[in-house]
């Protein structure tokens, strides 16, 4: 027991890991930046394999276990499932695998839902995978049992904001198409169950329309992770400026160029890691 504060002041000193199927997570991470400026922070997008909406659950957790594998390899203090389709298909499979505390997406958001509905009928825009494991009307009834909870799926969606576009005709097209039936069963609140689509949020706004309230989880996994640090006395809280650095399974220089857009501040060098590698762990 004497040595235990030693061991949590080296574990402080730790990053936090953080991984998605590609640069929506940056979202994410963008809140803890702005919520834990004095943390370091280490981020894997795994575009190579993206997109993970579309992908099966057998395929979700593999993935999810190789990159939990190569963060812990890395080492980090806490894992941050930035990713909704992976926390919802691999959540419980890597919490019971590792032993770093796994934070994922889907909780902080059902959450904030439950806080914010007024009239408990809570829309949820997300991928395919996600849709499909039921994970948020579980988390949200976990909450609210009388809650009416109402999923859209939007396949491709994704895609466009990946590659950058955020504006475009076809996007908004797209948009209508998917909150239109969203909209007919008239939630109060909606969440935005995709990492990638708060860059789309006015938008979404519009189609939904004004007296809609949308829930960004971000904001809330960002407070979840500063709890949980601050919880097992692990936080930095020296006046420092973190760091943050980065690692992609696919193109390197496509992931800094438009994650930065994503991050919303600077996003220097790429580390490439090839799926040979990641496989060669587990």
């Amino acid at each position: 027991m004497a040595s235990d504060p030693v061991d949590r002041r080296e574990l402080a000193r730790l990053p936090i890991g953080m991984f998605d199927s590609g640069m929506g997570g940056l979202t994410v991470l963008h809140e803890c930046l702005v919520t834990m400026p004095s943390e370091d922070f280490v981020y894997l997008g795994d575009t190579a394999r993206f997109p993970y909406g579309e992908k099966s659950q057998q395929e979700l957790e593999q993935f999810s276990v190789q990159i939990a594998a190569f963060l812990e390899r890395v080492g980090v203090k806490l894992l941050v499932v930035a990713c909704y389709s992976a926390t919802s298909a691999a959540l419980p499979a890597l919490q019971e695998r590792f032993s770093t505390p796994i934070v994922g997406v889907v909780m902080p958001g059902a959450r904030a839902a439950v806080q914010s509905s007024r009239y408990r009928r809570i829309g949820i825009l997300a991928t395919e995978a996600t849709v499909v494991s039921g994970a948020y009307p579980r988390a949200i009834h976990s909450l609210d049992s009388g809650a009416e909870v109402v999923q859209q799926a939007c396949p491709g969606l994704v895609s466009f904001i990946q590659e950058g576009d955020v504006a475009s005709r076809e996007l908004a097209d797209a948009v209508r198409g998917f909150t239109v039936p969203l909209r007919e069963r008239r939630p109060d609140v909606v969440i935005m169950g995709c990492t990638h689509y708060p860059l789309i949020a006015p938008m979404l706004q519009r189609h939904l329309g004004r007296d809609v309230t949308l829930v960004n989880p971000a904001a809330e996994i960002a407070l979840e992770v500063e709890g949980i640090l601050a919880r097992q006395s692990i936080a930095r809280n020296e006046a420092r400026e973190g760091s943050y650095r980065f690692y992609s399974t696919g193109d390197a220089e496509a992931f800094r160029t438009v994650g930065a857009r994503f991050l919303q501040m600077p996003l220097d060098e790429v580390a490439p890691v090839t799926l040979d590698e990641l496989a060669a762990l587990v």
